[in-house]
């Protein structure tokens, strides 16, 4: 029977994405590891490998098509010995295959039953049927992993199905099962009378793409379910800008130029290893504690952002760190990060100091306990040791902590960690 290949699923927030650009044709030959389209996620851009061997025997969904649903079918492969006899398919079941993404739960909807599309039975084995019986089992409801095919192979026919019972259908005169309410993830702004706001004015429509739709649905859930505080702390940089400007001199020869981002990162990291209770994420019913410093960082893109994670950030000098860091932005920019890249953490870093952003507080990107917000480095008056007042180079940074995971104190301590290291940059090398 002809193998569906199936929209996948490249990360675990990916619901749908687009089909960029099939790799193969309708009568090449695959096999399992062939790379054989390119998909776009709400991240990047790639490269879908596939699963079982065959002939492509009909691309469902062209090149191009935006908004392909997970696990929707884009093409049929053919196993040895079949044709394409074997993929005739009612008009009807075609139309649902490559009809809109999503579709709107109807009372018609509810009442009739779905067609069964399983092709195998709960403990994995296949199921074998003729294009008609799949088409008379559509119509009648009928479960094909409940039938037993006196077909070749076991397969399926329509002799099987004529005294197979139709599925039951709720009693009209009862009311369907309520679905449940949709009021949770429904859009709290009706866009049509915000648009009929500016009858009259010039503007441009900008739909969102799959990133967009992402950050907007991530951060929304994120801000309204996480329990956020806040903790603020002025670093004196003048130190660290001594020492950086020292080390870049030294390593000018070997090409590496290491930047105030660079000691930060290196600052939070050894903060989690003394803190070790802090690096934690949270998990549903339970907090998961690292043993690594896993340090995500954002990256601004065209569109929206990524945080590729730096991982072992602790362990790494601090020419490794940047090097590593410049490498993940350059091909965050490209959206070339594989999924592995920009998955995991349990602590981000958000620099808009570069921007002139004295201080902000950054939102926590699940399932992260915290996120530090980092702003410019600005000169200022500030009282001296000696009690004189002196002119000093002070960062301002917010700590944006999950409550569930990381209480007040704890928070605090993370935080001084990050001070103390900034403020003594040699400390970090030891």
């Amino acid at each position: 029977m002809p193998i569906e290949i199936l929209m996948p699923a490249l990360s675990p927030t990916m619901e749908e994405g687009t089909l960029a650009k099939w790799l193969v044709k309708e009568g090449d030959t695959v096999a399992s590891g062939d790379i054989i389209a390119e998909i776009e996620t709400d991240k990047a851009t790639m490269e879908f490998e596939a699963v079982d061997e065959g002939v492509v025997g009909r691309i469902l969904v062209p090149e191009g098509s935006e908004g392909v649903k997970v696990n929707t079918a884009i093409a049929m492969l053919l196993e040895d010995g079949e044709d394409a006899d074997d993929l005739e398919i009612s008009s009807s079941t075609t139309s649902a295959s490559a009809a809109t993404p999503e579709v709107a739960a109807t009372p018609q909807a509810l009442l009739t039953p779905p067609a069964p599309k399983a092709t195998r039975t709960d403990s994995g084995a296949r199921v074998f049927a003729s294009p008609l019986a799949r088409r008379i089992a559509a119509e009648k409801g009928i479960d094909l992993t409940a039938i037993s095919g006196s077909g070749p192979r076991g397969r399926i026919v329509k002799a099987d199905l004529e005294s197979a019972p139709a599925a039951k259908t709720p009693d009209a005169a009862q009311p369907a099962a309520a679905p449940a309410p949709a009021s949770a993830k429904a859009p709290t702004v009706d866009a049509s009378a915000i648009a009929k706001i500016y009858e009259g004015r010039e503007y441009q429509e900008m739909p969102l793409d799959g990133m967009r739709k992402t950050i907007a649905s991530r951060l929304t859930e994120a801000k309204q379910t996480i329990p956020h505080f806040y903790l603020r702390r002025d670093i004196r940089l003048d130190a660290l800008l001594k020492f950086r400007g020292e080390l870049n001199a030294q390593l000018e020869s070997r090409g590496v130029k290491l930047s105030v981002n660079d000691f930060i990162i290196k600052a939070c990291a050894l903060a989690l290893q003394a803190v070790p209770d802090a690096n934690a994420v949270w998990a549903g019913d339970r907090v998961l504690k690292l043993t690594p410093s896993d340090i995500a960082v954002a990256v601004a893109i065209e569109g929206g952002l990524f945080t590729p994670v730096i991982q072992d950030a602790d362990a790494k000098s601090l020419s490794k760190l940047s090097s590593e860091m410049k490498d993940l932005a350059a091909r965050a920019r490209d959206r070339k990060l594989a999924p592995h890249e920009y998955q995991g953490g349990s602590f981000a870093i958000s620099n808009l100091g570069m921007f002139g952003i004295d201080n902000f507080d950054a939102v926590i990107n699940p399932p992260h306990g915290a996120i530090l917000a980092v702003g410019a480095g600005v000169k200022k008056p500030v009282v001296g040791k000696d009690g004189n007042i002196e002119a000093a180079t002070v960062m301002s940074v917010t700590l944006s902590v999950d409550h569930r995971v990381i209480d007040g104190a704890l928070g605090a301590e993370v935080l001084n960690h990050i001070v103390t290291n900034l403020e003594n940059p040699m400390a970090m090398l030891a």
